[in-house]
């Protein structure tokens, strides 16, 4: 599974690089100053780094909220008085895509 994610970063990074060339050798064949179109790699990498925090985000909460489910799902079962008590682990389990979604935001803005 990290593989699969190393490979997948690797390969938008690169997508992103590979953009970033093609765009100035159009500018350069139309004869558009280069300073204009110049498209800093700083600025890649932000919205760049901005879709990996969220994206990263959301699926760790996606997989911690179903497991916690399938956890509580199996506590009710047993014991119902228990369904109360099992609701704020999954809130705090969905609060992990929102500390994703800040720090993305933290990264376009600042």
């Amino acid at each position: 599974m990290k593989r699969k994610i190393l490979f997948v970063c690797v390969m938008l990074i690169s997508m992103a690089v590979f953009a970033q060339e093609a765009a100035q050798e159009a500018a350069q064949e139309q004869g558009v100053a280069s300073a204009a179109t110049d498209v800093s790699y700083a600025g890649i990498l932000k919205y760049f780094a901005a879709a990996l925090a969220v994206g990263i985000s959301c699926i760790a909460g996606g997989m911690a909220v179903a497991r916690i489910g399938s956890a509580a799902m199996g506590a009710m079962s047993e014991n119902a008085d228990l369904s109360g008590k099992a609701l704020p682990y999954a809130g705090l389990a969905e609060g992990i895509c929102l500390w994703g979604f800040l720090v993305a935001l933290l990264i376009l803005f600042l």
